[in-house]
């Protein structure tokens, strides 16, 4: 008895804690130019004013929307019908957490960032702000866990937290996504908070996936290049650039190469298998780096029919074909890097720090204009293994 009276005095239980059922989750955030909508300007036009400039535009995604009751709030955005299971609230201001905490008078519930699954920022925003800025607050949040991803948006990035879909919840659907990186390497691996924190403080460019919107319909298409030295939104990459930075980085395993053969038919080549290694060589005081890129893959479609099994008996003519292919895609990458970005997106810089750490010193300040500058030879060796289950 005395033991039990002693547990019940010590013990105090989540004496500290909220309910769930208490706050208002959110699962998204996007970034833009700031624009106030039209809730914002009428509620203005009211008296709903404090100091500040309309420079970003923040909308969070509010899930489950029906945990908030009332309807006075779903006129604080138009861009989530009554019925959908999420609720975009969006506000503008000059400080993202000044931003976050006007919510406060807006809703019935305090807004926590405990399960935010993804950031998105618009590349229009990132051409005037850094990105280190826009992320500041986010990074210094101990409610944002720094497993969250980032990507970044062609358009406006509150666009890709709306759905058509009765019953997805947009930023749940953004994070499911990678999970086809199994099947194209279009899909990158996704940047999260954390590695993004030590890509900004050691100023080195880096590349976000990038998202379109269409009719309710995101996609994945491409990346952006965020300059290190500014960290600026500097230029795309477009599908076939995205699929080669990850080949080239071996973040990709996967993928296919389409090509034609001498009837310009289409031909295409899946890869099964692929390891590219960089390797820093000196010529004298001069730099230069030698790329192997080593796959292997099936023969999976062709459209020169009746040339099929000759295609199979000459599978060398084939790879020849998609080997030069693989080159120019390659050849395309580096010369929008080197010559058109001048930015470091690929780990040239991290394999020269590993293998000539005392010449990567005196270039590291400096790096993505001695990367513009530095030769680059690419050497691929592709082999076809198999033809499916081709039958004659």
């Amino acid at each position: 008895m005395v033991c039990s009276l002693i547990l019940l005095t010590t013990q105090t239980s989540c004496w500290s804690s909220k309910e769930i059922e208490d706050l208002a989750l959110y699962s998204g955030l996007a970034l833009d130019v700031g624009e106030p909508t039209l809730t914002e300007q009428a509620l203005q036009d009211q008296g709903a004013t404090y100091p500040k400039r309309n420079t970003i535009t923040a909308t969070i995604q509010l899930v489950p929307a029906n945990s908030l009751g009332g309807t006075g709030r779903q006129s604080s955005s138009s861009s989530s019908s009554s019925d959908a299971p999420y609720l975009n609230v969006t506000g503008t201001g000059d400080s993202v957490l000044e931003i976050f905490r006007q919510y406060s008078l807006r809703l019935d519930r305090p807004i926590i960032g405990h399960h935010l699954k993804v950031i998105v920022v618009s590349t229009e925003l990132l051409k005037r702000q850094e990105m280190n800025q826009l992320m500041d607050f986010v990074l210094r949040d101990n409610d944002i866990r720094p497993s969250t991803m980032v990507f970044l948006s062609q358009g406006r990035a509150e666009d890709t937290l709306i759905s058509k879909e009765k019953n997805e919840i947009p930023a749940f659907h953004i994070r499911d996504m990678v999970h086809n990186q199994k099947r194209t390497s279009k899909v990158m691996d996704p940047v999260i908070l954390s590695k993004m924190d030590a890509l900004m403080y050691s100023k080195r460019s880096f590349a976000l996936q990038n998202l379109v919107t269409a009719n309710g319909e995101v996609e994945f298409s491409g990346a952006g290049i965020i300059k290190g030295d500014t960290g600026h939104w500097v230029g795309a990459l477009n599908q076939e650039d995205t699929e080669c930075l990850a080949w080239l980085t071996n973040e990709g395993q996967t993928g296919i190469i389409k090509t034609y053969d001498g009837n310009k038919q289409e031909i295409t080549y899946e890869m099964k298998a692929m390891k590219s290694e960089i390797n820093a060589k000196m010529n004298g005081d001069s730099l230069a780096f030698d790329v192997k890129i080593a796959t292997e893959g099936r023969l999976s479609e062709t459209w020169n029919i009746d040339d099929y099994p000759a295609a199979v008996k000459n599978s060398q003519k084939a790879e020849k074909l998609f080997k030069e292919k693989l080159e120019q895609m390659m050849q395309a990458l580096i010369q929008k890097l080197q010559s058109d970005y001048k930015a470091d997106v690929a780990g040239f810089g991290e394999r020269l720090s590993i293998q000539k750490p005392a010449l990567w010193r005196k270039s590291e300040d400096h790096w993505d204009d001695v990367f513009s500058r530095t030769p680059i030879h690419i050497n691929v060796e592709l082999k076809i293994t198999d033809f499916g289950s081709f039958t004659n």
